[in-house]
């Protein structure tokens, strides 16, 4: 999910916006880590500088063991060792690696799977290309989408796992911040932490509680377009943004890091994602499902879901919202997509 520098900045901006409406006995700290491929950002408040300084350090610890156990470029990693035994027997895995499986399986069903947690050997393939390596041929792309299916994915309570194909292999890339975020609040949370800013390299923020003086962080979306200007309001709840690598300007073959399990290539769509969701996990995994499902069906799926919420935004300015709960706003000028909901109808401001 990249996401656009300036926008990451902006929120750092924002967040320290909101620290300035608080008291100057409002102690906070602003603290960074470099893992899973992007920079983390906290800014917390505490009792005592030292309260959440410590704090904070825990909470980015954690977020940097989590990435020893989902990475799949380390070899050593404990999903590594699960992708490569998993289908000659059964595997133990630690508690957290089996609990965001379960939950990127979840989504899967969910999204029939549009979201696909064994899309791993595809997402190497097409990141290869995204290197400069040569399109794959018709062969090699069928070969390696015939490995794609959550279904040969088999969970075995209380911690093991088991696959039902040898060439299937989980990348946790759609998931995995998000999840991270999520065990990072809790060690927040255990350390007497009530307000913080958590950002995942701009893709996935998770608000607690809110800034002092305010009743909450105020957050502004990816716009691709720059006409719509969306904005939600978070306490204790999520925001995950999605949107396609863009194309080399060198090739005019399909790129990207989403890819379509259906199709076994790179997601073409005009859209920027974002979705509202009570914890990270469930915004990073459903602004990916979004996109990759569209407006249409993605409405649907939203409206079944609790605390949820989501825009998608066309470079040219189209939108379309939907939501069972969080509101987001709109402060500049869109077009709705035929059938979607608008400011007026969605009553979004």
């Amino acid at each position: 999910m990249p996401w656009n520098k300036r926008l990451a900045a902006g929120l750092v901006c924002a967040a320290f916006a909101s620290t300035a409406a608080g008291q100057p006995s409002d102690p906070f700290v602003h603290k960074k880590k470099y893992a899973m491929g992007t920079v983390f950002e906290i800014v917390a408040y505490g009792e005592s500088l030292a309260q959440a300084s410590d704090a904070t350090d825990q909470a980015l610890q954690e977020i940097v063991r989590l990435d020893d156990l989902m990475s799949d470029y380390k070899v050593d990693s404990a999903l590594s060792r699960l992708n490569r035994a998993a289908y000659s027997q059964p595997q133990s895995v630690p508690p957290d690696l089996y609990r965001v499986i379960e939950e990127a399986l979840r989504y899967s069903r969910l999204s029939e799977g549009k979201f696909d947690v064994t899309v791993g050997p595809l997402v190497s393939l097409w990141k290869a290309v995204l290197r400069g390596e040569p399109a794959p041929s018709f062969a090699e792309e069928a070969r390696l989408r015939a490995c794609v299916g959550y279904q040969n994915v088999e969970l075995l309570p209380p911690d093991q796992i088991r696959f039902r194909s040898p060439c299937v292999r989980i990348d946790l890339g759609a998931i995995g911040k998000g999840y991270a975020l999520d065990r990072a609040v809790d060690v927040l949370r255990a350390h007497g932490i009530a307000r913080a800013l958590l950002n995942a390299g701009g893709s996935t923020i998770f608000a607690m509680g809110a800034p002092p003086g305010r009743t909450g962080w105020l957050v502004h979306l990816r716009d691709p377009s720059n006409q719509v200007d969306p904005q939600v309001m978070l306490s204790d709840s999520s925001v995950s943004t999605s949107e396609q690598t863009p194309p080399s300007l060198l090739s005019q073959e399909a790129s990207g890091h989403i890819i379509d399990p259906d199709t076994g290539v790179p997601a073409r769509t005009q859209f920027a994602v974002s979705a509202v969701a009570k914890t990270g996990t469930a915004s990073d995994a459903l602004s990916t499902t979004l996109l990759l499902v569209g407006p249409e069906k993605g409405r649907a799926l939203v409206n079944a879901l609790d605390s949820a919420a989501a825009i998608w935004i066309s470079s040219d300015g189209r939108s379309a919202v939907a939501s069972n709960g969080p509101r987001i706003l709109l402060s500049g000028t869109s077009r709705g997509l035929a059938g979607s909901a608008t400011p007026e109808s969605g009553g979004l401001r």
